[in-house]
């Protein structure tokens, strides 16, 4: 007995060491040390990099600004990043009040049959949507995502056809949806590197979204079912806060990943990379290059808020223009001067909206960008009784 029993420890012993052996050689693949990590920040233009992917872009998340592009236009199968828009639309109904977090959902069979990644959900079984989104943005569960699709939208096929108007109302020119998980190797089913970007943009402007790609670990059930990340970035990136992972044998291995640090949002997309390692190495590649070369630069308010009105109701009127973030190389925010370019006085009517002037960005004598100031109020032109009181005030 005694015999029987230690070989069966040392079964286990041996499974273990080969399953930590795996995890830290994937781990180790996509963290190189020593001359490898050194590499990692050596690019300083979008020229030295380059991917293993068959598409790939990086943008700034809050000005949409391209950092880095490789066939971002071309047309490939995304496998569960498809989720990505998934979770854009459910996202959107919470944040209209369509659903609620705590609302219960009930597994179809139609869900319930969904391979691929799952949690195993049976026709009938309810969970509540705050663990149908764990389930889907933790572990890209299938069941998960069609459960949430037939709860806002009747079927899967209502809700793909959702997904496929909100993609062209975001100018996803080159994106076709069939289904909400991305499993079929349908050759209909495809979008592009930039339009990954697109729809990763639009769903992380939904900051609610962040208290789920950012779980490493957690449950379902009451702690019955464990989840784990598919997103490995999570645990080991600096400043990594998403967003999707994907892989079929046609779409290979995909990704969508985010990081923000500074201030920065960065998005990185990474489709169709040979292997798992890879597209993860892709990703943090791209995140660095972004990171280590570009900042963002937050205008001050303006001093002058107000300009001469001659002729009108009112001697002046206040004046607005976008406080826009700007894209710039990093080490230059400290040195970006502006020019207020503003009219001495307008000549009344002025129309709400109006131009009064532009605003300049320069760095080191080069153009950054220009921005127009604008009158906030209308002011209408003064008529004889308006004069007549201005007079009388300014003899009282």
């Amino acid at each position: 007995m005694k015999r029987i029993t230690a070989i069966i420890l040392a079964a286990i012993i041996l499974l273990l060491s080969v399953v930590v052996h795996a995890e830290l050689l994937e781990e180790s693949a996509l963290y190189p040390t020593g001359e490898e990590m050194i590499e990692w920040v050596l690019p300083t233009s979008a020229t030295a990099l380059d991917t293993t992917a068959e598409g790939s872009i990086l943008i700034e998340a809050e000005t949409g600004s391209v950092l880095y592009e490789k066939n971002p236009d071309k047309a490939l199968p995304i496998a569960s990043v498809t989720k990505v828009m998934t979770l854009l639309l459910v996202m959107e109904a919470l944040d209209d009040g369509v659903i609620k977090l705590e609302d219960s959902v009930t597994v179809s069979d139609a869900a319930a049959s969904m391979g691929g990644s799952q949690a195993w959900m049976e026709p009938g079984e309810v969970l509540s949507v705050h663990e149908m989104l764990k389930a889907v943005v933790v572990s890209s569960c299938n069941d998960g995502a069609v459960a949430l699709a037939e709860h806002l939208a009747g079927s899967e096929e209502e809700f793909v056809r959702k997904m496929n108007v909100r993609a062209s109302e975001l100018g996803m020119t080159s994106t076709s949806f069939v289904n909400c998980t991305g499993l079929d190797d349908n050759a209909m089913h495809k979008s592009t590197a930039r339009d990954v970007a697109i729809m990763s943009r639009a769903l992380i402007s939904h900051k609610r979204i962040f208290e789920y790609t950012t779980i490493w670990t957690d449950t379902i059930r009451n702690g019955e079912f464990g989840l784990a990340n598919t997103n490995k970035l999570i645990r080991f990136y600096n400043g990594a806060n998403g967003l999707k992972t994907g892989s079929t044998s046609k779409a290979k291995f995909c990704l969508s990943a985010t990081a923000e640090r500074d201030g920065m949002q960065l998005i990185a997309v990474v489709l169709g990379a040979p292997s798992s390692a890879e597209r993860f190495s892709d990703a943090k590649r791209l995140l660095d290059y972004g990171f280590a070369n570009h900042a963002i630069y937050r205008p001050k308010p303006l001093e002058i808020t107000e300009v001469s009105v001659c002729g009108g109701k009112n001697e002046s009127v206040p004046i607005r223009c976008d406080m826009t973030p700007l894209l710039v190389k990093k080490g230059m925010e400290g040195k970006i001067e502006r020019e207020i370019n503003l009219a001495e006085k307008l000549t009344a009517p002025v129309e709400k909206g109006q131009t009064v002037g532009e605003i300049v960005y320069k760095c080191n004598g080069e153009e950054l960008a220009r921005v127009k100031a604008y009158a906030s109020e209308e002011v209408k032109k003064a008529e004889f009784f308006d004069i007549f009181l201005s007079l009388v005030k300014s003899l009282f």
